[in-house]
């Protein structure tokens, strides 16, 4: 119940900046039709593999409607803030695990992403590029499946970012460098087979992969579900990493603010 209530007031908390929001969503958007239409540029004079032009512009869509609950989400889950300002004392001191408080406050948050900005995004890609959609109910469960890990893996990776900020003043390197990692190794800009050799194998390596391409491919038909267990495989990797940086933050608490 506390971790529920926790994740209905982040929720709410953003229910307050929906009109802004809006505009992240038309920004968001519009940068997903310039990619789309590179594709439809270059589909005119090379078959882009099996995806085929539409294939692409689908792959565009998703993967840019997808980057608001895996990728877009808070700056080391505002562990960072929370040390400069002193409040890291406090939270270390309630009654509940750091890391489930910090990781319920996000799904309040990531949960109003999918409904006000993921879940618009594609649409509008959807109706405006006539995307195709699954043909087979157990493809929306393997994408929910593969999103909701992808989603809890950022959470992870955000947080070990954020506790960082205990024993460095500046961890906003390692938050962009995330995304740089993002956009390089989880298919975001084009998919893993396209990528050099050593490149693509060294993404299968790390957790990147699972945050968008393999729910992007699953999505469209040119995934396989078998992947799904490298996500579960990760996300229980990166619990054990921040349970065991939890301890160790417990024992050494260093506050800039405070």
């Amino acid at each position: 119940m506390l971790y529920f209530t926790l994740a209905s007031k982040a929720y709410a908390r953003n229910l307050q900046y929906r009109g802004a929001h809006m505009v992240h969503n038309l920004a968001s958007a519009m940068f997903g039709f310039m990619y789309a239409c590179i594709w439809i540029g270059l589909g005119r004079d090379h078959p882009l593999g099996e995806y085929g032009t539409q294939g692409m512009v689908g792959y565009i869509g998703f993967t840019q409607a997808a980057l608001w609950i895996t990728s877009f989400i808070s700056n080391g889950l505002g562990i960072p803030q929370a040390v400069r300002t002193g409040q890291i004392s406090l939270d270390l001191m309630r009654p509940v695990h750091l890391f489930s408080h910090m990781a319920a406050r996000e799904c309040g948050q990531i949960a109003y992403q999918l409904l006000y900005k993921s879940i618009p995004i594609y649409l509008l890609y959807f109706f405006v590029f006539s995307l195709q959609t699954p043909q087979h109910g157990i493809t929306y469960l393997h994408t929910a499946a593969g999103l909701s890990g992808a989603a809890y893996l950022s959470i992870c990776l955000n947080y070990l970012i954020g506790v960082s900020a205990l024993w460095t003043t500046e961890s906003s390197w390692l938050y962009w460098g995330n995304h740089a990692l993002i956009n390089l190794l989880a298919g975001f800009f084009i998919p893993l087979e396209w990528l050099p050799g050593p490149l693509e194998s060294l993404a299968w390596m790390s957790p990147y992969p699972y945050l968008l391409y393999v729910p992007t491919t699953v999505y469209l038909g040119y995934g396989n579900a078998f992947w799904l267990w490298g996500t579960l495989f990760w996300c229980a990797l990166l619990t054990v990493l921040c349970l065991l940086a939890t301890k160790v933050v417990r024992r050494k608490v260093e506050v800039q603010g405070g």
